[in-house]
């Protein structure tokens, strides 16, 4: 489970450094974790990553690591040497048994491990243009990545709201579940396909969710996150 009890995670992928700074301490006290996504620390490194991790937020680095086991666990190890560790980082789940658990033993306990299933942005028929099993619907390759996932000693995955009901039945109420394709009632869809609202992904067992441009892009981030959080409380 998540080791706040706000579970908003906004996503901080810009590689606007003064955009991001002020979104960070805007947001301080309002969110319970920052998501430093590939946009902005390829644009600035871990020297970006640092100056963001030294608002006190926790960190949910979103680098999505897929590579041979060996590379991905060099690649761990190297961001575990950072000034502040991330609380969160993160794996594609196809890359492995072999991959997955490089990754878990590299982590050792410094982060929260977690794997990606299938993104948001995918349904069963990019799944099938994809070469996956088209007799298997989206949910389905999800819940099988998050077994293979929670198998290899990873903490949890990141999946889309549809696919938590399956996930949590088959993996219990101790993995944690980090759900992007968050949408306020009423939030234009823009590239997701799989959304949910923020109450509904909590009432079917998100532990996190990652909610980008409904708070970075409002006029006031800081009442939309604001506004969020008494959703969840109605």
């Amino acid at each position: 489970m998540p080791e706040t009890r706000n579970p908003i995670c906004v996503a901080i992928d810009t590689p606007d450094m003064e955009r991001a700074g002020f979104l960070a301490q805007s947001l301080k006290g309002h969110v319970g974790y920052l998501k430093v996504g590939m946009e902005f620390f390829y644009a600035h490194g871990q020297a970006g990553y640092l100056e963001m991790a030294q608002h006190g937020v926790p960190i949910f680095l979103d680098l999505k690591l897929h590579d041979i086991p060996n590379t991905v666990a060099n690649g761990l190890n190297a961001l575990m040497q950072l000034e502040i560790t991330p609380a969160m980082i993160n794996v594609h789940a196809t890359g492995g048994p072999a991959m997955l658990k490089a990754a878990s033993q590299a982590i050792d306990g410094r982060a929260k491990l977690i794997a990606v299933t299938i993104l948001t942005s995918l349904d069963n028929d990019d799944l099938k243009a994809a070469g996956f099993n088209p007799e298997m619907s989206t949910c389905d390759h999800a819940t099988n990545l998050a077994k293979l996932a929670k198998a290899n000693g990873v903490d949890g995955i990141v999946c889309s709201p549809h696919d938590l009901q399956s996930i949590r039945t088959a993996c219990g109420d101790d993995f944690l579940t980090v759900v992007p394709g968050i949408r306020p009632q009423g939030s234009d869809v823009q590239d997701q396909k799989r959304i949910a609202t923020p109450k509904s992904a909590l009432e079917s067992g998100a532990d996190i969710l990652v909610i980008g441009r409904a708070i970075t892009g409002a006029a006031d981030p800081v009442k939309a996150a604001q506004d969020i959080l008494v959703s969840l409380s109605k």
